[in-house]
């Protein structure tokens, strides 16, 4: 119905006010609605973008070492101390070395982890600072063990005491630190190291044993070190370690002056590695301990056949 000429002006006006704030409210609305749209599209390009803190995080859970790597790399060249892309690229480095089949490669990218995690270790948060002297500790340790001479293993050992020390715990620390305090020929730390580790090996370990027998036989406590030779014994099928379990086994015997036992240990070695210099030596040291230098010599030869430059062979044709 149409208003007539006499209509209120103050019911007018009401009408009026009432469609504006209407306006008004529905403007409000789509303006809010566009900013909360446009902000989170904004945080979630942010957060998904390449190279960014956040995608360090995502390429991580995803097991994505070489995306972690190539990323941190990149954030680093602008900003060379962000903390955790150092942590992250020290990580990633750390896990490409190990997956390597090249030495040469591996030593790259535990060089880059070493140093990357060195920085970091400066001005890391207190509750991330065991953790990076753990990661720190392995990759000394890896380095140390793809190398030729043992340079790195103090340092292993300096690390991953840290860490344990900062209230860190892995079940593999143990056995790093026997490994390593035996490379530097601390013993007695050794054997306590390698036997805290045993607990953590779901099934006995053939080399961890194997690595016991060796230090409580450089310890000079063949009796111990037997028992740990005869469960590897038992338990290996792995052809290198079961040399290397004989060998001592022989040596072992062979000092203790049981002849027949020891050349048993050595030949028994050769019927499945007719190719092995280390045994044609100890069976010499044991030909010239019975005085048959004719067999000994024979054996000698046999050795630097297989390796020229057999050490132990070579010092004795020496004396």
């Amino acid at each position: 119905m149409k208003r007539g000429r006499n209509a209120d002006p103050n019911t007018v006006r009401s009408e009026s006010k009432l469609v504006l704030w209407l306006v008004l409210i529905v403007l409000a609305v789509a303006v809010i609605t566009g900013l909360c749209v446009g902000g989170y599209r904004l945080i979630r390009r942010y957060i998904h973008r390449e190279n960014s803190i956040p995608s360090l995080y995502t390429l991580w859970s995803e097991k994505d070492y070489q995306g972690v790597y190539d990323s941190s790399s990149v954030i680093l060249e602008k900003t060379p101390l962000q903390n955790t892309a150092r942590t992250f690229h020290g990580y990633s480095a750390f896990f490409l070395a190990v997956s390597q089949t090249d030495s040469t490669l591996a030593q790259n990218y535990l060089d880059e982890a070493i140093n990357s995690l060195r920085i970091a270790l400066q001005s890391c948060r207190e509750d991330t600072k065991a953790q990076i002297e753990y990661m720190l500790g392995k990759s000394y340790y890896y380095k140390d063990d793809i190398s030729s001479f043992h340079y790195y293993a103090d340092l292993a050992v300096q690390y991953l005491t840290a860490a344990v020390n900062d209230g860190y715990r892995a079940s593999d620390i143990a056995e790093q630190l026997g490994l390593s305090y035996a490379a530097l020929g601390r013993t007695q730390e050794s054997i306590a190291a390698f036997t805290e580790a045993l607990p953590f090996v779901e099934r006995e370990s053939d080399s961890l044993l194997l690595s016991i027998a060796e230090q409580y036989y450089i310890n000079q406590q063949p009796s111990a070190a037997k028992q740990y030779l005869y469960r590897v014994d038992e338990m290996s099928a792995n052809s290198d370690v079961l040399e290397k379990c004989h060998l001592l086994l022989g040596k072992i015997l062979r000092d203790e002056g049981d002849l027949e036992s020891a050349q048993k240990e050595f030949e028994a070695i050769l019927q499945k590695n007719e190719n092995s210099a280390d045994a044609h030596y100890e069976l010499s040291v044991l030909y010239k301990k019975q005085g048959n230098m004719v067999k000994a010599r024979s054996e000698w030869r046999e050795a630097l056949r297989i390796q020229p430059n057999h050490p132990g062979v070579l010092a004795e044709m020496a004396e």
